[in-house]
């Protein structure tokens, strides 16, 4: 079971602003699906050969999941520089990396979005 919804309100409400701010982790920035407007969302980005690997917390119905599917694209930035990133997939647990700490197994998330770099 993925984290609470209500606690996803919280982050994106009151923690997410901290962390977009403080510059300090890496943000997803995508386009709404219904709205239009620029969202940025602080992840971790586990890099993978080719591209990132992002873990849902909130499960892969996600607003920011649902938007980067829609859109098929986002920009990632980390380490002073953006990405373009392309190709939006779930995949299962398979593809997480070796030597990343993976979430815990009470979350039983199954599913985690990965992108590519765009050429």
């Amino acid at each position: 079971m993925p984290m609470p919804r209500w606690w996803g309100h919280v982050n994106k409400r009151v923690f997410n602003p901290r962390a977009i701010a403080g510059g300090k982790y890496p943000v997803l920035i995508h386009i709404g699906r219904a709205s239009g407007k620029t969202r940025h969302t602080p992840l971790d980005a586990h890099p993978v050969d080719g591209g990132y690997l992002f873990v849902p917390v909130y499960g892969p119905e996600a607003d920011w999941v649902r938007n980067i599917m829609t859109a098929g694209k986002a920009r990632l930035r980390i380490d002073g520089r953006e990405v373009d990133l392309v190709g939006p997939r779930l995949v299962g647990a398979a593809e997480f990396p070796d030597g990343v700490t993976r979430p815990p197994k009470l979350l039983r998330i199954t599913e985690f979005l990965r992108m590519d770099v765009k050429p």
